[in-house]
């Protein structure tokens, strides 16, 4: 029932920013926590980041913290991922997914927390 629409990817320079979205549709995604994603060639998919269902807990991965920032907007229904300082090694498609059962003040970096998922949207950082 709930839809996930990743947007915002591209081609930029080392240095240079991105502004991902995730649109959520079908549900209210105030009723969900979101988890943003990244998966390279020959790699798993991994957790960068996630919010709250209340947007007011975030965390980070080690190698993202500092640079990429999460939001969400709950009345549009739709979470960011502000990406600054990006490095090629960021390159790779990001996903956003949505996890309704854990509790409100948390969210979760592992992947089987999440039962929604979005396409993807490719990153590449090259010069």
């Amino acid at each position: 029932q709930l839809q996930l629409v990743e947007s915002g990817g591209g081609l930029v320079q080392p240095g240079g920013s991105l502004r991902l979205s995730c649109a959520a549709s079908g549900k209210t995604l105030g009723y969900y926590a979101i988890g943003w994603f990244r998966q390279a060639p020959g790699k798993e998919r991994e957790g960068i980041s996630c919010i709250n269902k209340g947007g007011d807990y975030t965390n980070y991965a080690d190698s993202v913290k500092g640079r990429f920032t999460i939001s969400r907007d709950n009345a549009e229904n739709t979470v960011y991922l502000q990406m600054n300082s990006l490095k090629p090694e960021d390159t790779a498609v990001y996903y956003c997914a949505a996890d309704r059962n854990i509790l409100y003040r948390y969210c979760a970096s592992r992947r089987t927390s999440y039962d929604y998922w979005g396409q993807g949207t490719q990153v590449t950082v090259s010069s």
